[in-house]
């Protein structure tokens, strides 16, 4: 993997590319998938997403990545304030409902949690609203930011 990141003040450049994959068998009620990526290999179902059936769901997973992203996010601007986050915790919860096209993701809420010897109150609320409106997935999220690239083949 190459990562590379410049950070300045209010500007980072990070370029990486990773892969994730999905397979379905089946139909909706009925069928079973699997999702894999990096060392993850974990099943999902109709009833692991739309009910409380075990295995894993999307929006667990983009709850999963906005929660680290937001996490690493805050912590990078921490640091660039010349202070040391002993820890950025951060749990994202997704709610799926939908609207007039179908299902969707309706709300994402954050809470994190803190702790940063030296961190001011100000300048904590200050850095969290920046995290939360300038972490990569906040922004895919909030404006579309990303260009989705489709190669479909029927086999």
């Amino acid at each position: 993997m190459e990562l590379v990141i410049d950070f300045h003040p209010q500007q980072f450049r990070i370029m990486s590319v990773r892969n994730a994959k999905a397979l379905w068998n089946g139909t909706l009620k009925e069928g079973k998938g699997q999702m894999n990526f990096s060392d993850y290999n974990g099943p999902f179902t109709f009833a692991s997403r739309f009910e409380e059936g075990e295995g894993t769901n999307p929006e667990e997973l983009v709850g999963a990545a906005h929660a680290g992203c937001y996490s690493m996010f805050l912590a990078a601007l921490i640091s660039g304030n010349d202070l040391t986050p002993q820890s950025v915790e951060t749990t994202a919860t997704v709610t799926l409902g939908k609207d007039d096209t179908g299902p969707c993701i309706t709300h994402i809420k954050l809470d994190c949690q803190v702790s940063c010897e030296g961190l001011n109150q100000e300048l904590f609320e200050q850095l969290a609203a920046d995290a939360k409106s300038k972490c990569p997935i906040s922004r895919l999220y909030a404006g579309g930011t990303a260009e989705i690239e489709l190669e479909a083949k029927l086999k």
